[in-house]
C-alpha cells in the first residue's frame, strides 16, 4: 500500500550538483586562463582580457549557460552521460550552449570516443515558429512542413510520466541533425593532380523526422583547413567511464540497491500500518472484549 521512494540516488544527486556547480561555476566566473610557456606581461595582459571576456560571455551575454550547466549537472549522475552542445545560433544573433539528455544523442556501436566518431547524430525538437526564423535567417531551405510527426520513446514516455506531461500537447518537430562523414557527389576530396580520393568529408546534415526531408547539408570544417579537420560541437560528460561510448551512472551502480531499499522501507510502513490498525468483528449481540484490538 505505502507508495514512498528511498532517497538515496536522489541524495547523491543533489550532493554531486551541489559541489560541482561550486567548482565549475565560483563566484568569479567560469573561466581560468593558463599562460603556457614564457610568462611575460604581455601574456598576462593578454589573459585577463581573454579571461574577463568569456566570463562576460557566458555570465551576460548567455543567460542560458548556468541553468543549462546545472541541467547537465543534475542528469550526469544518475544517467552517467550527458552532452553540451556549443554552436553559433543565428536567430538570436550570439553563441549558445545547451545540455542535451544522453537518449538524444545516438552514436555508433562500438564507439568509445566522441572526437573521433564518424557520425554523431542530434535529435533535436523545434517548434513550427523556431524553423521558420531558422529558414528565413537562410540556415534552413524553405520547405512546406505540414504536421508534426508525433513519436515518443519509452523513456520519454516514462520521463513524462514521472512529471506529469503529455506528449499529445507537444506540438513541435522532430528533426536529426547528423554529424557524418560523407562523399558527395561534386564536392569530392582531390588529391594533388585534381582525381578524386574517395575520402568521405565532414558535414552536418539536418532531416525532418517523418517527411525525411533535408533541411540542410553545410560544411563541417574550416574553408581554410588544407586536412579538413572536423569542427567539435559536442562536450561529452561521463559520471564513471563505461565500456563503450556512454558511461556508468548511479542507476547502473546502485540502482538495485535503491530498488532492495525501497522495497524494505514499504514493507516496514506497511507493517507498521497494518500493526496499528483498528479492526475486527461486530455483530448484534456478540460482546468482545477489547474491540479496537488491531488486526492479528
Amino acid at each position: 500500500a505505502c507508495g514512498v521512494f528511498h532517497p538515496m540516488i536522489t541524495e547523491a544527486v543533489v550532493r554531486f550538483q551541489s559541489d560541482t556547480i561550486m567548482e565549475t561555476f565560483p563566484a568569479k566566473g567560469p573561466v581560468r586562463t593558463q599562460i603556457i610557456g614564457r610568462d611575460t606581461p604581455e601574456k598576462k595582459d593578454a589573459a585577463t582580457r581573454v579571461e574577463d571576456d568569456m566570463n562576460y560571455q557566458l555570465t551576460e551575454k548567455m543567460p542560458e549557460y548556468r541553468p543549462e550547466h546545472e541541467k547537465m549537472l543534475w542528469n550526469l549522475p544518475s544517467a552517467g552521460s550527458a552532452f553540451k552542445k556549443v554552436y553559433y545560433d543565428p536567430s538570436l544573433g550570439r553563441p549558445v550552449s545547451v545540455f542535451i539528455p544522453a537518449e538524444d544523442i545516438i552514436l555508433p556501436y562500438g564507439i568509445s570516443e566522441i572526437n573521433t566518431c564518424h557520425r554523431i547524430t542530434h535529435r533535436m525538437r523545434k517548434t513550427k515558429n523556431e524553423l521558420l526564423k531558422l529558414m528565413n535567417a537562410g540556415f534552413y531551405r524553405d520547405i512546406e512542413l505540414g504536421e508534426p510527426d508525433k513519436f515518443t520513446s519509452d523513456i520519454q514516455e516514462s520521463k513524462d510520466k514521472e512529471t506529469g506531461f503529455s506528449a499529445n500537447n507537444d506540438d513541435r518537430f522532430e528533426m536529426y541533425e547528423s554529424h557524418v562523414d560523407l562523399d558527395i557527389e561534386g564536392f569530392e576530396d582531390k588529391d594533388e593532380d585534381g582525381e578524386p580520393t574517395g575520402i568521405a568529408l565532414p558535414y552536418v546534415v539536418t532531416m525532418l523526422r517523418g517527411t525525411n526531408e533535408v533541411l540542410a547539408i553545410r560544411r563541417n570544417w574550416k574553408e581554410d583547413d588544407d586536412l579538413k579537420l572536423k569542427r567539435h560541437h559536442f562536450v561529452h560528460y561521463q559520471y564513471i567511464p563505461g565500456y563503450g561510448s556512454y558511461g556508468f551512472g548511479l542507476f547502473h551502480l546502485i540502482g538495485g540497491y535503491a530498488k532492495s531499499a525501497t522495497s524494505i522501507m514499504r514493507q516496514l510502513v506497511d507493517a507498521g500500518t497494518l500493526s496499528n490498525l483498528p479492526g475486527g468483528l461486530k455483530a448484534r449481540g456478540l460482546r468482545i472484549k477489547g474491540d479496537d484490538t488491531p488486526i492479528a
